[in-house]
Formats: C-alpha cells, sequence, structure tokens
C-alpha cells in the first residue's frame, strides 16, 4: 500500500497529466485577463474629468507686465502684498479609468461626472463663452461695489458703444450721462422717457461726465423701431461713477467666484485704506451688488493652490466653510466671510495680529 501511494503521487504530477495542464491554461488566462484589464484601465474612457488647483492671481499684480486691474485718471496707490484669486483648472478630455480610480484617492485632484462641468445640452465652446460671460459679470459688480463703497454716486454710465452706433466717436466706455438735450437723466427710466419723446434722427446735446470732467457730445439719433423714439446705440448700466476708470484684464479664466477679490484689489489700489499690510492674501467668492459673498465651487482644490503660494491667510465663502474645514490642513487660517465688510475686518483682525472670525 505504501509503495503504491508513492507511484501513484509520481503519475499524479509527471509531465503531461490533465491537472498541469488545467493550471497551467488557468495561469495563463489569469495573466492574459490581467494584461487586457490593464490596458483598457489605461485607455478606456470614463464620464469623468480631474479638477486640480489652478494658477493664483494677484489683483494688485500683473500678468505678463499687463496690470490685472488698471485705473486710468489717477494714480493707483503703492501697495504690498498680495491678494490672489484662486482658480480650478480641469482635464481636458474624458479620464480612463485608472486615472479616475488614481483620482479618487489623491487629496489634490478632484474627480466629478463630465456633464457637471461640461453641460450635455453645450457644446465645448458654449461651455467656455457662458464661463467667460460669468468672469466678465463678476468683473463688472466688483466694480460697481467696490465703487460704492468708497462713496461715488450712482449714474448711468455707459458700458458699451455698438458698431455703427449713432454714438461712435461721441461716447466712451466709462461716461457717465447726466442730460440729453438739458433735461436731467439721472437714472435709466428718466433717460428713457427723454429719448422716448424725440423722434428718430433728431440731432441732440447729450452732457456727459468722463473721468470727473463735464463735457458735451452732438449725436443725430437713431430711430427706436419697435416703441418709438430715439436711440443712441449704446448699452447702460446704473452703477456708482468715478473721476477715474477701472478696467480689469485676467484672460482664460472663467465663472464669477473671483468677484470678491477682485473687489478687494480696487479698494486697495484706490482706496484710503492698506488691506494686507504686506502679507500674502488669498480667497474666492462671487460677489453681488449688495456685497453679499456667495459660494464657489472647487474650495479644497483653491486651498492647495494658496498654500503653493505661500498664502498666510485665506477668505473662504460662509457658504464653503464646512466643507473648507473638512479638507486637509492648509498650514493657513480660514477667515470667514458672507458680504464685504466681513471680508473687510477680516483683513483688519489679521493685520492688526487679532484672529480672524474663522470657519
Amino acid at each position: 500500500m505504501g509503495g503504491r501511494d508513492v507511484v501513484g503521487a509520481v503519475r499524479f504530477r509527471r509531465i503531461g497529466s490533465p491537472v498541469v495542464t488545467r493550471r497551467i491554461a488557468v495561469l495563463t488566462a489569469g495573466v492574459v485577463l490581467l494584461v487586457l484589464f490593464g490596458v483598457l484601465g489605461t485607455t478606456l474612457p470614463v464620464p469623468y474629468v480631474a479638477q486640480v488647483p489652478g494658477p493664483t492671481y494677484n489683483t494688485l499684480g500683473d500678468i505678463d507686465g499687463d496690470p490685472i486691474i488698471s485705473i486710468e485718471g489717477r494714480d493707483r496707490n503703492e501697495v504690498e502684498g498680495n491678494l490672489n484669486l484662486t482658480t480650478v483648472g480641469v482635464s481636458r478630455g474624458g479620464l480612463s479609468l485608472v486615472q479616475a480610480v488614481r483620482g479618487w484617492f489623491d487629496d489634490e485632484v478632484s474627480v466629478v461626472p463630465e456633464e457637471s462641468v461640461y453641460p450635455p445640452d453645450r457644446s465645448p465652446e458654449e461651455t467656455r463663452e457662458a464661463n467667460r460671460a460669468a468672469f466678465l459679470t463678476s468683473e463688472q459688480a466688483a466694480e460697481t461695489v467696490a465703487l460704492g463703497r468708497l462713496g461715488y454716486p450712482v449714474k448711468v454710465v455707459v458700458q458699451g458703444v455698438s458698431e455703427d452706433s449713432p454714438s461712435e466717436g461721441a461716447l466712451e466706455e466709462g461716461d457717465a450721462l447726466e442730460a440729453v438735450d438739458g433735461v436731467p437723466t439721472p437714472d435709466t427710466e428718466a433717460l428713457d422717457e427723454v429719448l422716448g419723446s424725440i423722434p428718430g434722427g433728431s440731432t441732440v446735446t447729450v452732457s456727459y461726465t468722463r473721468q470727473g470732467e463735464p463735457g458735451t457730445a452732438t449725436i443725430t439719433t437713431g430711430s427706436a423701431e419697435d416703441r418709438g423714439g430715439s436711440l443712441l446705440g449704446i448699452t447702460i448700466l446704473e452703477q456708482p461713477s468715478a473721476p477715474f476708470d477701472v478696467d480689469i484684464q485676467v484672460e482664460d479664466v472663467g465663472g464669477p467666484s473671483a468677484g470678491l477679490m477682485l473687489t478687494l484689489g480696487i479698494l486697495d489700489l484706490v482706496g484710503e485704506d492698506d488691506l494686507t499690510g504686506g502679507a500674502v492674501i488669498a480667497g474666492t467668492g462671487t460677489i453681488n451688488a449688495d456685497g453679499d459673498v456667495g459660494a464657489i465651487g472647487g474650495i479644497p482644490l483653491k486651498m492647495v493652490a494658496a498654500r503653493e503660494i505661500g498664502a498666510e491667510l485665506f477668505l473662504v465663502p460662509a457658504g464653503n466653510c464646512a466643507e473648507a474645514a473638512a479638507a486637509p490642513d492648509p498650514g493657513f487660517p480660514l477667515a470667514r466671510v458672507a458680504t464685504l465688510d466681513d471680508a473687510l475686518e477680516a483683513l483688519a483682525d489679521f493685520e492688526a495680529g487679532r484672529t480672524p472670525e474663522t470657519c
């Protein structure tokens, strides 16, 4: 019995036996599948994109020698320090399965559904245009809030002069309209009323203020065919009018989240107070005409971007505080801001060595 057991065992393991052949086949199949899954994992696209910390821009500084905030009609304040707006970068094209999985385990990457960044009902170009339009709106809101904070009066201000407009060469962006044919135009309602009473094709005298200096323009109006009366061929907005012009230039940035930092940048450059005390301040948040600061997306990634530039304080919209507090410690305090007043108070506290209200 013992000898037969040994002989049987030897025969069971001999080369070419069915069991050995099956084992090799299983191992071979496993290796092939692993290779196949590995190849598929690196090439198979999934409907997700990666968001990463984007560049930051010092609103008090410049990009390639051109100021982010230009002031025409007066000198800018001599300022030190930084007021950096922060951004989020987005990968172009879909991720592979492996890239998506790797991103889910990386604190400095956020993997999100592609449709949350690129809505399916819009082309990529339409999405970029919408994001850019939102940024331009935030620029306008920042200027309005900052100049209002500085006490400049609200007037009817020219925002643009259309091509082949009756006002082309006569009025400019930033002009505050004071009167038409001697009739005061303190608001858009008054301007509409006076133009509605003048037949199209009439020659009118428009009084305006440009960078604090009064002027007049003689304009032959166009016809407002839909409602009758005249038109000047301009876009207008009621906003504070200052004796200087503010121009903001930040290319390749979209969305409304720069509003707060642009507002602070304008205030630091033309206001009475030094807002940074030479410190590196970063932050984010939308702003509306009432000075309310709104929540944004990607706050943990923006905190990473701020850490990389050596930020000493980060201004966090109140609506993002829970998310910001749950993120890995960035190494600097987080100041909770719900309004422009909150942001200014936080900056004053920080400069004075006090701890701002935190998240």
